[in-house]
């Protein structure tokens, strides 16, 4: 915008008030003419949208139509498919590219298909800028293969998850015993697949086979009510599909006092990223978390930084602030390995002390006594993602460095009348590997779920043909509130290591449990198809308008 070098540009990001991807792209024109405007006036510049305006303006999560022909035998094992997706971009492409391509890549969700082609068609409309938002496409190409599935039941009168099951990827225990794992379409092998286990494991939780059979009982009673049960399963990869962008660096300084200040190229926007990341340099130094504190992102003290997207957050930051500690530390062990003549070369810290075999020092001691030897106490952290091979103008490769699952059963009650429903209860069980900070991850569950609630039956987007948006005030557009969760909302982490090497064997948590949301639109499904013998036609978002329509397309009213 300026003409200028970017040695010459600071770019400061405090904490944010929320993300989930509006602010990755489209925060850049304000950003571009506050510059302006600065330069111009040689003095401050803030810009902010009216909330009306911000609506009308910023761009919406992608919608998507799907077109698809199965092949598939009279068990519902699926032997071809062919799905198409039309996907609405706005005037500009802003980020449709990438978005529309990880739709593809997650277009099999957790489902092997030995004959499977996915065409995609990016449309210019007179439409907002279509932009990212959590989950990335990646909600829009699970949710059309759940639908395949339910549809492949509904036509062979088979539960619905029997057809899951026997489509599934293989499972990692069956793999460990030998058998080989099976690709994806985009010819990346899958050897870490547990949903076999999470399935089961929530099945008995939540009592599914109890409650499905006392939903068909309470719909043969009621003529009105009806109820619906459903699971869905998610498989969400984890990387950035452009593959240079899975890199992160960090700065650590270490005060002579024993106190610690880290930077690093992750942005906080709620997520619990400082948190962790202040929670990693705590154990690799063996301090109390309170000594640790993270300062504000900025392009002065780490450079070239990767957005904080794709719930690679804790990953790749995490990594780079844990190369920078260890850094340090081997200085210390260094010395005082020499100075001691310790026996080995195994120095802890820990519990707020340097130990070895023959010394016992406090942390603050021994970092003292370093600085008065005039050893260096700052490092900076370097990590790039391992294992990435992708091209994505063949489709071919390993574009994620591996797959974060979760499992869902969500159970509603449709009035057929109004097409108004309940959401009663929802069980999940989600895997965060060896979850850094449970209270956080689970809080993340939570939250992205409800978020992917208000995804499918809510927040309706309405157009005029001029491409004006007309839902664009809390009076028209409905995100879920507080009253809309479920009255029974169980949610536990799987008890699961990750298989690669990520930071302490966790889990990225940020994106994967949005697709979780699946299950209610699913049990909204299973609800509507007690109203006649015909597939329940219901379009996302499920509002009451639409759920109607489905209603009264089965009962020919």
């Amino acid at each position: 915008t300026l003409g200028l070098d970017m040695h010459l540009v600071k770019v400061e990001v405090r904490r944010m008030g929320g993300g989930f991807g509006g602010k990755e792209s489209q925060g850049n024109a304000l950003a571009c003419a506050c510059a302006i405007a600065a330069v111009r006036n040689n003095s401050t510049v803030k810009m902010r949208y009216d909330r009306d305006d911000d609506m009308k303006i910023t761009g919406k999560r992608h919608d998507f139509r799907i077109e698809y022909r199965a092949g598939f035998d009279k068990l519902g094992k699926i032997k071809a498919l062919d799905v198409k997706h039309f996907v609405r971009c706005g005037w500009s492409q802003d980020l449709s590219l990438p978005v529309a391509d990880r739709a593809m890549l997650h277009a099999d969700n957790c489902y092997h298909i030995p004959n499977f082609r996915v065409e995609s068609h990016r449309l210019k409309t007179n439409t907002q800028s279509a932009t990212a938002f959590r989950g990335f496409g990646g909600p829009q190409g699970m949710i059309g293969m759940e639908n395949i599935i339910d549809h492949i039941a509904f036509s062979l009168g088979l539960d619905p998850n029997i057809v899951r099951k026997r489509n599934f990827y293989t499972s990692e225990k069956k793999i460990k015993e030998g058998i080989n794992p099976q690709k994806s379409h985009y010819g990346m092998e899958v050897k870490d697949f547990i949903v076999h286990e999470m399935m089961d494991a929530l099945f008995e939780a939540s009592e599914y086979q109890t409650r499905k059979i006392k939903v068909k009982k309470w719909n043969k009673e009621n003529k009105i009510l009806k109820k619906g049960i459903a699971f869905n399963p998610v498989k969400f990869g984890i990387s950035f599909t452009l593959t240079q962008l899975n890199q992160a660096g960090a700065l650590v300084h270490v005060y002579n006092d024993g106190s610690v200040k880290i930077n690093h190229g992750g942005t906080e926007m709620g997520q619990g990223l400082f948190q962790k990341v202040a929670q990693v340099a705590a154990h690799v130094f063996g301090i109390p978390i309170n000594k640790v504190q993270i300062t504000a992102t900025d392009t002065t003290k780490v450079p070239n930084t990767s957005a904080t997207a794709a719930s690679s957050g804790s990953d790749l930051n995490g990594m780079a602030v844990k190369e920078a500690c260890e850094i340090i530390c081997a200085r210390i062990s260094s010395y005082f390995i020499e100075k001691y003549r310790a026996n080995n070369n195994d120095v802890k810290f820990e519990d707020g002390r340097v130990k070895g075999s023959n010394f016992d020092i406090a942390f603050e001691d021994a970092i003292q006594e370093i600085y008065t030897q005039r050893i260096s106490l700052s490092s900076t952290g370097f990590y790039k993602t391992p294992k990435l091979e992708w091209d994505r103008i063949i489709g071919k490769g390993r574009p994620f460095y591996y797959f974060a699952y979760g499992v869902a059963v969500s159970e509603v009650v449709v009035d057929t009348l109004t097409g108004e429903f309940k959401l009663l209860r929802t069980d999940i069980l989600h895997d965060a590997g060896n979850s850094l900070n449970p209270a956080i991850d689970i809080g993340q569950i939570e939250g992205g779920f409800i978020q992917g609630l208000g995804w499918l039956t809510t927040e309706e987007l309405v157009w005029s043909k001029q491409g004006e948006l007309k839902t664009h005030a809390p009076s028209t557009y409905k995100i879920p509130c507080a009253s809309d969760r479920p009255k029974i909302f169980n949610v536990s982490l799987f008890d699961n290591l990750n298989t690669e090497d990520t930071i302490y064997k966790s889990k990225a948590v940020g994106e994967p449990p949005f697709m979780l949301g699946i299950s209610v639109f699913l049990a909204l499904r299973d609800a509507l198809s007690a109203c006649g013998n015909d597939w329940p036609n219901l379009i996302a978002p499920a509002t009451p308008e639409n759920i109607l329509k489905a209603v009264r397309s089965m009962n020919g009213t």
